[in-house]
C-alpha cells in the first residue's frame, strides 16, 4: 500500500505560477515512475507529466515548456512547477504511482488549481 498526499493548489491569476507537491508514504514497494494527472470539469483525466526514479521526464504537449516535474527520492516526494498558467490549466491535479508488478494504480485525493482573474 501507498498513500499519496497532494498539496499546493489554489487560485492564481493567468500568467502566474504555482508549485504542487505529492508526498508518498506507507509504501512497501519501490516507486519507479511518479505521474501527475489533471481532470477539468466534465472532461476525462489526462496525463500531464511523469518522472522516473532516474529523472527521466515526459510532458503533455499542452504543458511542455511551461511545467516542470521533479522529485526528491529521499523524501519520496514529487513536484510540479507550473509557470505561465492559463485558464485552461484549471483542473483537479492528481498524483499517481503504480505497483511495479501488478500495475495497480494508486491515487492521491487531488488538489484544485484554478487559474482566473
Amino acid at each position: 500500500q501507498v498513500q499519496l498526499v497532494e498539496s499546493g493548489g489554489g487560485l492564481v491569476q493567468p500568467g502566474g505560477s504555482m508549485r504542487l507537491s505529492c508526498a508518498a508514504s506507507g509504501r512497501d514497494f519501490s516507486i519507479n515512475v511518479m505521474y501527475w494527472y489533471r481532470q477539468a470539469p466534465g472532461k476525462q483525466r489526462d496525463l500531464v507529466a511523469s518522472i522516473s526514479s532516474g529523472g527521466y521526464t515526459t510532458y503533455a504537449t499542452s504543458v511542455k515548456d511551461r511545467f516542470t516535474i521533479s522529485r526528491d527520492n529521499a523524501k519520496n516526494t514529487a513536484y510540479l512547477q507550473m509557470n505561465s498558467l492559463k485558464p485552461e490549466d484549471t483542473a483537479v491535479y492528481y498524483c499517481n504511482v503504480r505497483h511495479p508488478i501488478t500495475a495497480l494504480p494508486y491515487w492521491g485525493q487531488g488538489t484544485q488549481v484554478t487559474v482566473s482573474s
